[in-house]
This record gives C-alpha cells, structure tokens and sequence, in this order.
C-alpha cells in the first residue's frame, strides 16, 4: 500500500513544472516516455482550469470552423472534452452554457454534446466488445504501409507529431485523418492506432476514441471514410504548399479500398444499458472513493457531505498495461492538485481493491467495465447517479441518427 504526498496544486501558484517534476518522481516508471520523457501537454488540467475555460465558452462560428485544421487561431473546437472526460465539467453544463449561442452554432455544438452521450451509451452496453467491429470487418489493402503515420508529411507530421504526441489533443478532423491513413489506407489493425492514439490523448476515453476509429474506418458503418490531399488543401492548405512531396504526394487520391466484408458484432439492438442508480442508494460511508471518470469539485459522492473525506487510487496494474503518456498523467495529477487544495484527498498508487481495503466508501456510478469489475471488490455502501445528459433507455444503438431522434436531454 502506497500513500502519495498531495500533487503541487495549479490553483496555489504551481506551476506546470513542479507538477512534472511530482510526475516524474512518482509514476515516471509508468510512463510511456519514462521519468525523463515527461512533459506537460497544451491544457492544463484541475476544476480551476476548467471552470475557467466553461466561463470563457463561445461557440461563435462553431459550425463554420469546427473542421479547421491550420491556422490555430481559426479553430472552432473548443477543447473542453479533456474537462468533461474527468468529470470536471459536464455536458449537461455545456448544453446550458450555450443557450444563447447563434442557433446554427449552438445546435451543431449540441449535436456534437449527443454524439458523445450516444458513445457512453453504446460503451455502457457493450464494453471491452467495443474494440470487436459492429458492422463489417476492416477493409482489406492490398499492400499495407509499414508506417501508416509517415511523418515525413508535413499533414502527418501536423496531426501526430504536434498535435497527439506533444500537446496530447487532436481537433476531430486530425483524428479523422489519422485513423484513416492508418486502417483505410496503410492497412494496418485499426486497434492498434486506437491503441496509441488513446495513450497520448488528454480526453482519451475508449467510448469517445473507439467509436470514432470504428465509424472512420468503416467497422461501425460499413462505409470507410477517405482521407487524401483534397482535406488536408481544404483544412490546412498552408501544409500542402510546404510539403516536400508535393510533386508526388502519397495520398493525392482517395485510398481505393471498397468495404470489409460483414461481421455478426455486439448486439446493438433494443436492450438494456448499464446506467447505475437512478437515485442514491444505501447510505453510511465513511470515505469517498473518486474516480478517473468524476474528478470535479460536483461529484455527486463528493458534494453529498463536504466534510467526508474521499480518496483516489492510481491504479498502478492498469497504468502499467496501457503505459499512458507523461502527459496524460500530469493532467491528471493537476486535477488532483488542484482537488486536494479545497478538499481533503488521499491519493494512493497500486492495486484499486487492497488500496480501498477496510474502508466502507461512497462513489459515483461510472458507465465503463472497469468500475463494474472493481465495484465488486471494494465495499461501496453508497452509490449516487451518474450525470447523464440523456437518460439511458431501451433503444436500438445500431446508429447514432436513430438514436438521436429519441434523445431527450434531461
């Protein structure tokens, strides 16, 4: 058993350094990069940093600009989904912050809101079988790329070497082109780019990642998405000009890769989906226990009784298996900085269940396997409801347009 000291707290004067520093001394060892290799990404993570960014929301010009690539300064994305897949803010904030957005803006960003709804849901129904295709196999290449990610291009080299691996967050038309370029065109298992797409992601959640990888490259839809040089001309037409390959560009033309053959997948018809507790059930903790889902100030565990301490475990046999990048874990330690500067916080590293041992706790549903496999180990005696934005019901989950015609935010 392993009590950590308090990671350096951004809302007390720390600076993005000190958190590194912490990182690397205590779970360098479990870093994609190693001790040495750890580095902060572009957005900083803590209830503080999120409130901020909440309070600074505007969508404005979202529908126009949500695909821009290049320049920076015209990207639409509003970079809230690192803060909402900690639980720092959720979408039903989101929802609200823009009532008063331009219409067309304001349905487009909501439609995006659903979309990631419509992913927990799909996730809380199927779980580890997301990773199996839904609909077709992945499309067969005839010679597949031993470097599906050439970063010789500058395209490539914008979208993995700046924007995954050094600032660990991806506009949603980058990951489109890299999941593309990996499975559609290179051919290679489309669960290994997840895979690493996922380690380096701030918001990385395998409902949001996995279902964008499987709709991408045809999996779930059976309609492969084509990445080639007319996006990147469209998108981030400053790359194209400078591109050494110019002459002779690799992806001038559409990959010609027809469809994979069907699969029988996961059920995705009408059922049932794991959605927790409607209301609070059981009562008498003595300790909350916080999870990577639900790291804000508003959990619902952690609001119900100020004075109860809680307590967050890094999972240490789950970090060492998916070897996350630095990044990712200096998010996550600001957001527990900057927790433990307001509220009493325990953080520990190990094994999720001996950590909680002896201890009767309070917890907040969460809609992944890995909470309902570790739920049956730990003495949870309270558990409050999960914030869904729309309330999980018997519905056909094969598309997200269906299900988004009977979508009904709370």
């Amino acid at each position: 058993m392993s009590v950590l000291p308090s990671p350096p707290a951004p809302s007390e004067g720390a600076t993005p350094a000190d958190v590194v520093a912490w990182v690397a001394t205590h779970l360098g060892h479990l870093a994609r990069e190693g001790a040495d290799g750890v580095r902060a990404g572009a957005i900083r993570g803590g209830q503080s940093a999120a409130d901020a960014a909440l309070a600074g929301l505007d969508v404005r010009g979202y529908a126009r600009d949500r695909s821009t690539v290049l320049p920076e300064h015209r990207q639409g994305a509003t970079r809230m989904s690192p803060y909402v897949r900690h639980g720092l803010v959720t979408l039903r904030e989101l929802w609200d912050a823009v009532t008063d957005a331009p219409p067309r803006d304001r349905d487009k960003y909501r439609d995006e809101l659903l979309w990631q709804e419509y992913a927990r849901h799909l996730y809380a129904r199927v779980g580890r079988d997301s990773a199996r295709p839904y609909r077709a196999e992945q499309p067969r290449v005839a010679q597949p790329w031993s470097n599906p990610w050439d970063r010789s291009l500058p395209c490539l080299e914008e979208a993995v070497g700046r924007q995954l691996v050094r600032d660990g967050w991806v506009v949603n038309q980058s990951r489109m082109w890299l999941a593309s370029q990996w499975a559609v065109r290179g051919g290679v298992d489309w669960r290994a780019g997840e895979d690493a797409m996922f380690a380096h992601l701030l918001d990385g959640s395998r409902a949001a990642n996995r279902l964008g990888w499987q709709w991408t490259v045809g999996t779930g839809n059976a309609k492969p998405y084509g990445f080639s040089r007319w996006q990147v001309e469209k998108r981030s037409p400053q790359l194209c000009r400078s591109c050494p390959l110019a002459a002779r560009c690799p992806i001038e033309d559409f990959p010609d890769t027809p469809p994979g053959p069907p699969v029988q997948g996961p059920d995705l018809g009408r059922g049932p989906i794991p959605a927790g507790p409607e209301r609070v059930s059981g009562g008498g903790a003595d300790a909350v226990w916080l999870t990577a889902e639900s790291l804000g100030a508003g959990d619902p565990a952690l609001a119900a009784d100020p004075d109860r301490p809680a307590v967050f475990v890094l999972d240490a046999p789950l970090l060492a298996r998916l070897r996350l990048s630095g990044k990712r874990l200096v998010f996550l330690a600001e957001t527990l900085g900057d927790l433990a500067a307001h509220r009493h916080l325990e953080v520990r590293l190990g094994a999720v269940p001996e950590e909680l041992a002896g201890r009767r706790v309070a917890v907040t549903h969460a809609p992944v396997p890995g909470f309902a496999r570790l739920r049956r180990r730990v003495d949870v005696v309270e558990e409050h409801p999960y914030p869904w934005l729309v309330v999980p019901r018997p519905a056909p989950l094969r598309s997200f347009s269906a299900w988004r015609q009977g979508a009904r935010p709370r």
